[in-house]
């Protein structure tokens, strides 16, 4: 099934395949569906992922599938990145990268470049089931627009790269989840996918690779090496399609 998305500014065209679909998507959709039910309340299921395995374009269209089938609930997706800390705080503080101090603008991204306490406040907000506002990160602005959104849903998907990442203050975000999902991939592919996503803003090969390098790969290898089991694994190969791991 084909599938088209704005992804920070950049259309992306997904081809996902009808075993995937049927086998992996629409299964999850209704595993949320009875859960939700069940509970009688609103869930929260997370969807932890590396950069570049194209997880916001995935949701979006989990997201669509769940409106067009009579037999499923609607989801709510909903992002991390507007946790996002400002410019103007990353560009005023630093951080190691490599051994050497750092200023946060050149490795946003990695998981001190994020609000993590904001973010678990309004992570608390959405598992309890409150009605409230939700951040979303603006490319043209550098900067995340406060209550873009309105949670109001009865399931809600949360994304990000980090939401499993077993590290002090961060592990404890699963334990508001009802379910869980972590996609892996590749590093070398999803460094290929990296670049030529930099490289469609605008920026010359040899400058998209040095950031790559630099910026994104360091937050790959933590996603990867560093987050605990989900309730459901699954991996996306170089062609593109999505497996359960193992």
């Amino acid at each position: 099934m084909k599938h088209s998305a704005l992804v920070n500014g950049i259309r992306v065209d997904a081809v996902y395949s009808e075993q995937a679909v049927h086998e992996i998507f629409v299964p999850l959709l209704k595993k949320l569906t009875v859960l939700q039910r069940k509970k009688g309340s609103r869930i929260l299921a997370m969807l932890a992922a590396p950069p570049g395995a194209g997880k916001t374009t995935l949701l979006s269209f989990l997201e669509k599938l769940s409106r067009e089938r009579e037999d499923l609930s609607e989801i709510q997706v909903i992002g991390m990145d507007g946790f996002h800390r400002r410019q103007e705080y990353l560009l005023s503080h630093f951080a190691e990268r490599d051994g050497k101090q750092v200023s946060m603008v050149e490795i946003k991204g990695a998981p001190v470049t994020f609000d993590l306490e904001k973010l678990t406040d309004s992570v608390r907000r959405v598992a309890a089931g409150d009605v409230c506002g939700w951040p979303v990160y603006d490319r043209l602005l550098h900067n995340p627009v406060e209550d873009a959104l309105r949670v109001d849903g009865k399931i809600v998907l949360l994304e990000g790269n980090y939401l499993l990442l077993d590290e002090d203050g961060w592990r404890d975000l699963a334990g508001y989840a009802d379910y869980t999902v972590f996609v892996a991939a590749d590093e070398a592919f999803l460094r290929a996918r990296l670049i030529d996503r930099r490289m469609k803003t605008g920026v010359g090969e040899a400058e998209a690779v040095r950031f790559v390098d630099f910026s994104d790969m360091p937050n790959v290898r933590i996603c990867l090496e560093k987050s605990k089991p989900a309730d459901l694994q699954l991996t996306v190969g170089a062609d593109g399609e999505y497996r359960p791991a193992g």
